[in-house]
C-alpha cells in the first residue's frame, strides 16, 4: 500500500472510529435518565456496542500509524478529531437523540453493506461482525422515530424540532476529499456521496410516514469532518479529563 492510499484510509478509519465513539459518550449521558427502564438498558447497550466498535476500528488505525486506541481517544484535541458535527451536539431530549440515532443507523447500514466487500480485507472483516448488532440498533430507533412522530402532538413537535436542528447537518456525512476518490478506485472505501441517494431512499419515507417535514429550503453543512462545534470541545473535556490527569497510568 502506498503512502497516499494508507493516508486515505487512515483518514477514513479515524472518521469511522470517531464517529462511534463521540455518538457512544453521547448515548451513555442517558443512563439513568431514559423515559422507560427498559430503554434505559436498551440504550447503554447500545452505547457500549458503539465504544466497541469504536475501539476494534481504532485498532485499525493502530496498525497504520502506531498509536494506540487509548492515545488516539484521549490525547487528541477537537480539531484532530473527524467525527460528523450532528454526532457531537449535545443530548437534547428523547427525541432529537432516536432521531440522531435513527439518521445515523441509516447511514452505517449502507455504509457497512458496501465495506462487506472493501479490498482492505481488515476492514471487510470487522464490518461483518459488527453488521448483527447495527440491524438491531437500526430496528430500534426506526421504531422510536415512528412511535414518536405518530404519538402526540407535543411528541411529533419536539420530532420535528430535532429534524429542522439536524437535517442541515447530515451532509456532511457524504463529503467528499480528493484522498476519498483514491480509496474509491482501488475498492477500498465506497464514495461517500454514491451513498446519498440510498440514504434518502431509506430515511425520506420513514419520516413522511412518521408525519415529519424535511426542511426543503435548509442551508445544508458543506462541511469537511475537521469542522467542529464548540460543543465537541466540552464533550472532551468531559470524557478525556482522568486520562489526562495521569498519562503514564496503566488502565
Amino acid at each position: 500500500m502506498n503512502n497516499a492510499l494508507k493516508n486515505a484510509l487512515l483518514n477514513r478509519l479515524i472518521g469511522m472510529a470517531d464517529d462511534e465513539l463521540i455518538l457512544s459518550h453521547r448515548n451513555a449521558e442517558w443512563t439513568g435518565h431514559a423515559p422507560l427502564l427498559e430503554e434505559d438498558i436498551a440504550l447503554a447497550n447500545l452505547a457500549q456496542d458503539e465504544l466497541g466498535h469504536a475501539t476494534v476500528l481504532l485498532g485499525l488505525v493502530e496498525e497504520l500509524n502506531g498509536k494506540t486506541p487509548d492515545q488516539m481517544a484521549y490525547f487528541r484535541d477537537a480539531a484532530e478529531f473527524r467525527n460528523v458535527q450532528f454526532l457531537e451536539l449535545p443530548k437534547g431530549d428523547w427525541a432529537f437523540t432516536m432521531l440522531r440515532q435513527y439518521l445515523f443507523d441509516a447511514y452505517e447500514t449502507i455504509l457497512y453493506n458496501r465495506l462487506l466487500t472493501s479490498s482492505y480485507q481488515p476492514l471487510a472483516d470487522v464490518v461483518a461482525k459488527f453488521r448483527g448488532e447495527e440491524i438491531y440498533h437500526l430496528r430500534h430507533s426506526h421504531m422510536w422515530v415512528e412511535r414518536l412522530g405518530l404519538g402526540t402532538d407535543e411528541s411529533l413537535g419536539r420530532l420535528q424540532a430535532a429534524l429542522d436542528q439536524m437535517w442541515p447537518l447530515t451532509a456532511q456525512l457524504f463529503q467528499v476529499s480528493e484522498a476519498d476518490n483514491l480509496l474509491s478506485e482501488e475498492g477500498v472505501f465506497p464514495l461517500a456521496a454514491d451513498m446519498a441517494d440510498e440514504w434518502q431512499e431509506i430515511v425520506l419515507p420513514h419520516l413522511a410516514n412518521c408525519s415529519l417535514h424535511v426542511p426543503t429550503h435548509a442551508t445544508m453543512l458543506l462541511a469537511g469532518r475537521e469542522t467542529h462545534t464548540h460543543f465537541l470541545n466540552d464533550l472532551l473535556t468531559d470524557m478525556q479529563q482522568v486520562a489526562r490527569w495521569d498519562p503514564s497510568a496503566e488502565w
